[in-house]
């Protein structure tokens, strides 16, 4: 490899992880504005009114589904019952946060899966955007959710 090439592949390379630590810290702000009033500031959630988020059997069973999952519930928002940890939550309901814009919902979502659940993954603004589009039902949420686990 030439040293140019190397040398720009370097500096791509950088400027990616400087606007993956931007989107970061863009989804740490969303989530400490919007979503701690009922997730709690850790993700570690409410109980009887929201549940964790740091849920680890969750995110195992949820697999590379878990980005599509989160992009849908951002859009959608989710309601039923719902056991976490040995906890049911009852008459659940979030509200969709279809108001944020495509990147914010996807700094926000990708802050939940790598920050909060642990999980590899991304959430993309194609895949806020594809949501957007074609939004799933809760019933179509919870079915991907593996129903009330």
């Amino acid at each position: 490899m030439s040293s140019t090439l190397f040398a720009g592949a370097l500096v791509a390379l950088a400027l990616s992880m400087g606007a993956s630590a931007a989107l970061a810290a863009e989804g740490a702000t969303i989530f400490a504005d919007v979503c701690a009033a009922c997730h709690g500031p850790e993700g570690v959630g409410t109980p009887g009114v929201a549940p964790p988020l740091q849920d680890p059997p969750l995110w195992a069973a949820l697999g590379d589904k878990a980005p599509g999952f989160v992009a849908g519930v951002v859009i959608s928002g989710l309601s039923g019952t719902i056991m976490s940890q040995g906890v049911g939550y009852y008459g659940l309901v979030m509200p969709p946060q279809s108001d944020y814009s495509d990147e914010d919902l996807a700094a926000v979502a990708s802050y939940v899966l790598k920050d909060l659940a642990k999980v590899e993954g991304v959430v993309t603004p194609e895949m806020v955007a594809e949501r957007r589009a074609a939004p799933l039902s809760h019933k179509e949420l919870m079915a991907i959710r593996g129903g009330g686990m």
